[in-house]
């Protein structure tokens, strides 16, 4: 997947360093949500996380620049991880719980939208929605087998 949203990234023309701070937000938030899983994660994967989300993630420049930006819609993408896990473990999941599983891509559009300006942002926003990798049937298909 990181591939794909390098290859994403590039079609939209973001310079190296937002991408670099949405790649290592994508990084912490699978580390993350793994381990809140109880999923395998190793100790140097653990450490990892923890380096990427004290130390890179907040001392990058363009997150530096624009953190008055993208605070708040980090914050919504953690609360809206919060309510998708609370509707999955009440097996109320559905096409909210879905939706609110792809919050890092509010980042994404963001991004484009800090970076080339609404015109472009706007005429990217369904490109950008498209990009979520897992298809709603997909994501509900994994409850029935579970």
């Amino acid at each position: 997947m990181k591939n794909e949203l390098v290859q994403h990234f590039t079609n939209l023309q973001l310079p190296e360093v937002p991408q670099q701070w949405l790649l290592n937000v994508w990084d912490a938030l699978q580390g993350l949500d793994d381990w809140y899983d109880n999923d395998e994660v190793d100790q140097q994967q653990k450490q990892q996380a923890i380096y990427t989300i004290l130390v890179e993630l907040p001392n990058n420049p363009f997150y530096a620049e624009y953190r008055h930006w993208l605070t708040p819609l980090m914050a919504s993408l953690v609360l809206k991880w919060c309510g998708a896990n609370q509707m999955e473990e009440k097996q109320e999941h559905n096409a909210v719980s879905y939706v609110w599983r792809a919050a890092y891509y509010d980042l994404v559009l963001m991004v484009v939208n800090i970076v080339h300006g609404f015109d472009v942002a706007s005429k990217a926003s369904s490109y950008v929605a498209k990009m979520y990798g897992e298809p709603l049937e997909v994501y509900l298909k994994e409850f029935n087998n579970a």
